[in-house]
């Protein structure tokens, strides 16, 4: 016996493709590259990363070297650039500030008027209180008038009367 297959295949010629069985050993080349690639494939692409990250800076520093004349023109050309940016900085903190400033401004104004408004509206209540009638409607119609126009705003508030108080001083 020459062995137990059936028959045994002819060795492939030239210019002819290999019978399955001469590729037999080609099917087993995929499997230690699958296990290769399973086993370190997190370490190949870390060093890929590395090589990459490394040919950049090389690069870099090339491009960087020839060019010394240069880098002295930028560096005379820089603080001009510095200067402009620094520039333009304080313009725009001081349009921020300015802007800033005429909220605060407008912020008090109305509390101002806000002030007033109360007092005046104390004032009417306390004249209704001394004229003995319900100071609550009386806020009610102060509020409305208000609302309705800017009539009462305009108006100079009447001065508090000079009465006795209503109890003794002792």
């Amino acid at each position: 016996g020459e062995g137990p297959g059936p028959a045994r295949a002819p060795p492939p010629r030239a210019g002819r493709a290999p019978s399955p069985a001469a590729c037999s050993h080609l099917r087993l080349v995929p499997v230690p590259a699958g296990s290769l690639l399973s086993s370190y494939g997190w370490y190949l692409l870390l060093a890929a990363v590395a090589i990459y990250l490394l040919v950049q800076k090389i690069s870099q520093s090339l491009a960087a070297r020839p060019g010394g004349q240069a880098g002295a023109a930028d560096a005379a050309v820089e603080p001009d650039v510095v200067v402009r940016r620094q520039e333009a900085l304080a313009a725009a903190r001081l349009r921020m500030q300015e802007e800033l400033n005429a909220q605060a401004e407008r912020y008090k104004e109305k509390q101002r008027q806000l002030e007033e408004e109360k007092r005046r509206q104390k004032i009417a209540m306390w004249e209704s209180m001394q004229e003995g009638k319900s100071y609550k409607g009386n806020l009610k119609l102060n509020q409305q008038e208000v609302e309705s126009g800017a009539s009462t705003s305009s108006a100079v508030p009447k001065s508090k009367p000079n009465k006795k108080a209503l109890r003794g001083g002792g």
